[in-house]
């Protein structure tokens, strides 16, 4: 299952909107470069490598291994998330960045590991709550002794892994079962303490439970200003767009109004056509008319003037 690698910011507390005060502990989670994948085939198992942080110090190995992940300086944290074979067909990419609210949500159970506090070499009344010797009939010194830690002859030694005094903390704590209160773009709440000092690695992985009785924190004043930020925002927007979809309906019944007053011109125009046939023929054939008239005008000036000389030649001669 995926993971998320964060680091403790601080130790806080908030209220819940039904007046309930918890403690918070804040986790910075700007983001998880993915630096590498690891396959069944080759290294006997599918995981994505995580990388969080710059390390000041790097050297050529670190420095060589990010620059297969297309980064300039080597991650502080590095952390392998194990998937499983469904999850790892859709791992993500070399190189990408997995924010935390694509794993993460409100109400989700969690569990948190990280490395915690040393306090140095201690007795078994703080290591294991030990509740040490009687304080009367004359143990003046056994306050906080331990006690007995073996038998006798049998088994004549004392058994690996008995609790007694030595270094306590600066180990590897994992603690279950805790809940996300909130889930920001760089932070992550987790209600409840977690492991670890100030600006140390904390992992979160995902149990895959829920809280079914969860309640949101209540909202700040910043908050509640951005919110309404927010509506105001997209209330403008839905007006504008609303605006604009009202504009494009109205073109589009302008240009369909156009269409179809030109089609009732088309269709006008062609009933003109059918119902004034003849007229049109006339007013064609009227030049025609014309000039055959003319035509005529002029053709007896031209026989005149061709008889006129032919009766003169017939008066000459008849006078011969």
């Amino acid at each position: 299952m995926m993971i998320v690698v964060g680091t403790k910011v601080e130790q806080t507390q908030k209220f819940l909107e039904d007046g309930t005060r918890i403690p918070v502990t804040v986790v910075a989670t700007p983001g998880n470069t993915v630096l590498m994948h690891k396959m069944q085939d080759k290294e006997g198992y599918w995981a994505v490598q995580l990388g969080l942080g710059i390390k000041k110090n790097a050297n050529k190995p670190q420095v060589g291994h990010a620059t297969k992940a297309h980064l300039d300086k080597a991650p502080l944290f590095v952390k392998e998330a194990r998937l499983t074979e469904k999850e790892a067909a859709n791992m993500p990419e070399v190189g990408s960045i997995v924010d935390a609210a694509t794993v993460l949500e409100p109400g989700a159970m969690v569990d948190v590991s990280g490395m915690s506090k040393g306090k140095g070499f201690a007795s078994g009344i703080k290591r294991y709550q030990f509740k040490g010797g009687p304080k009367t009939h004359g143990q003046s010194d056994r306050h906080r002794a331990p006690g007995s830690i073996g038998s006798g002859t049998t088994p004549g030694r004392v058994y690996k892994g008995k609790r007694m005094a030595g270094k306590m903390g600066n180990d590897i704590t994992t603690l279950k079962s805790l809940e996300i209160i909130k889930v920001g773009a760089d932070f992550v709440w987790i209600k409840g303490v977690v492991p670890g000092v100030l600006g140390a690695m904390v992992i979160i992985k995902p149990t895959g439970k829920k809280n079914k009785k969860f309640v949101e924190p209540l909202k700040s004043k910043e908050e509640l200003e951005e919110i309404a930020k927010q509506e105001q925002a997209a209330k403008v927007e839905a007006e504008k767009q609303a605006a604009e979809a009202a504009k494009a309906a109205e073109e589009v019944a302008r240009a369909e109004q156009n269409k179809e007053e030109k089609a009732e011109e088309v269709k006008t125009e062609e009933v003109k056509e059918e119902v004034e046939p003849e007229a049109k023929e006339e007013k064609v054939e009227e030049p025609k008319e014309e000039v055959a008239e003319v035509a005529k005008e002029e053709a007896p000036a031209e026989n005149k003037e061709d008889v006129q000389p032919a009766t003169e030649e017939v008066k000459e001669e008849a006078k011969q």
